[in-house]
């Protein structure tokens, strides 16, 4: 057995076991909070390691790459085509939400056990409406320094091309920093190795607390809405892999094999942040040059989070049918543009997408009360939408290097091949 496939086999085993001793903490410990907490303090410590690493392999694997290309032209061309299909993936979300929660209409069953908040009464969620003006000057740090202590990948991520493309107009004379850059990224991969030996120790920490603070009965109570939803993620990756197919043949599955690991890590901590390490190793070893993944990937992070956008609709319309609000049409075509616009550049806000659905909440007069009934469930909810956001930016990464011409052979090595 290899050392990827050793890690996945000790991350499942950490699944299991939280979930037996969750459950035991849960029907037996006299104080169940208590040991949630104890074990939230071991998964808070893996996921700031995550954080640690992210900030410096996004920068010096992105300069690298950009640098490499030596071209601007071939740096804007990629992002467009990155961005195209960014768009494409956000309404194909999207929709799919809106149909399915008008199919099955969860929120009908909710608004019948009688069991909703009053209106009025406070979800504690701290919202911001999203202006234009607000998300461009978002877009650009006024320190990079700042934008990498708090692990701004989208602000990273613009200071990087434009340092990468400036390495690459020097020339010659730039070369030994790209080539101390490219050192960092190497190292970093290295570092990456050491950091996810805590990976299984960090899922079962993570799934042992959620189960003894909320026990398996959380589950029963909203079993029917987290069925629908999951069967929901089970159709969008169905469509994903499927258009993915279009563009890469049967090799897609060669891709999803790859990405098992960081999918299952993302699953089990419900944070895409922690895969994202393991997801660029993915993309290498399934032989997208590194210079595009380490491009398209983080711009994913902040544009393309397919499970995250598909529950947005699929939440917000829920709460309105709980509170008995029908939506015509017309109405949840606009709250899907909303929402497009808003969930971008959400990757790295805890709770994300409660956030942004309460926002748009706001616009549309549904009760913010409605976003009580969802929170005992969220992490169960984020697990699913978090591995689906990684399957989605893999997908997306391995088309468009197919585009570019840039998707290679397989490799097994990702962490002593120099970056090309």
């Amino acid at each position: 057995m290899n050392n990827r496939n050793r890690l996945t086999t000790y991350i499942l085993i950490g699944l299991a076991l939280g979930i037996v001793v969750g459950y035991f903490a849960n029907a037996n410990l006299a104080d169940p909070t208590g040991f949630a907490d104890a074990m939230a303090l071991v998964t808070t410590l893996f996921l700031r390691l995550i954080k640690m690493i992210i900030a410096p392999l996004v920068f010096s694997t992105l300069v690298v790459g950009i640098a490499k290309m030596g071209d601007a032209k071939e740096v804007g061309r990629i992002g467009v085509k990155a961005l195209g299909w960014f768009v494409i993936a956000s309404i194909i979300s999207l929709s799919l939400g809106l149909v399915l929660v008008n199919l099955f209409r969860p929120g009908d069953a909710m608004a019948l056990s009688g069991a909703l908040p009053p209106v009025g009464t406070s979800s504690g969620i701290v919202t911001t409406g999203l202006t234009l003006k607000e998300f461009i000057t978002h877009l650009v740090p006024s320190s990079i320094v700042d934008g990498m202590a708090r692990n701004e990948i989208l602000q990273i991520v613009v200071f990087s091309i434009f340092f990468g493309t400036a390495a690459a107009a020097v020339g010659a004379r730039a070369t030994p920093l790209i080539d101390a850059v490219d050192g960092i990224a190497h190292i970093m991969l290295k570092l990456t190795g050491y950091v996810m030996n805590f990976a299984p120790i960090a899922v079962f920490a993570a799934v042992a607390g959620i189960i003894a603070k909320s026990g398996l009965g959380v589950l029963s109570t909203y079993g029917i809405f987290m069925a629908e939803f999951y069967l929901g993620i089970v159709l969008l990756w169905v469509v994903l892999i499927l258009i993915g197919m279009a563009f890469l043949g049967p090799r897609v599955l060669r891709l999803i094999s790859e990405l098992k690991e960081p999918t299952l890590l993302a699953f089990s901590c419900a944070s895409s942040e922690a895969a994202f390490p393991k997801t660029l190793e993915g993309l290498e070893r399934f032989g997208v040059k590194n210079r595009l993944a380490a491009f398209v990937l983080p711009i994913g992070y902040s544009f393309n989070l397919d499970g995250s956008m598909m529950y947005c609709t699929f939440a917000a319309v829920f709460i309105a049918q709980a509170y008995g609000i029908e939506l015509d049409i017309s109405t949840q075509l606009t709250m899907m543009l909303v929402l497009m616009l808003t969930s971008k550049g959400m990757a790295g806000v805890p709770r994300a997408s409660l956030v942004v659905i309460a926002a748009t909440l706001a616009q549309f007069n549904i009760p913010e009360a409605g976003l009580l009934l969802l929170l005992g469930i969220d992490h169960f909810l984020d697990m699913a939408r978090s591995a689906t956001n990684v399957i989605g930016n893999g997908i997306a990464t391995a088309v468009v290097a197919k585009w570019e011409g840039e998707l290679g052979e397989p490799v097994k090595d990702v962490t002593v091949a120099p970056l090309r």
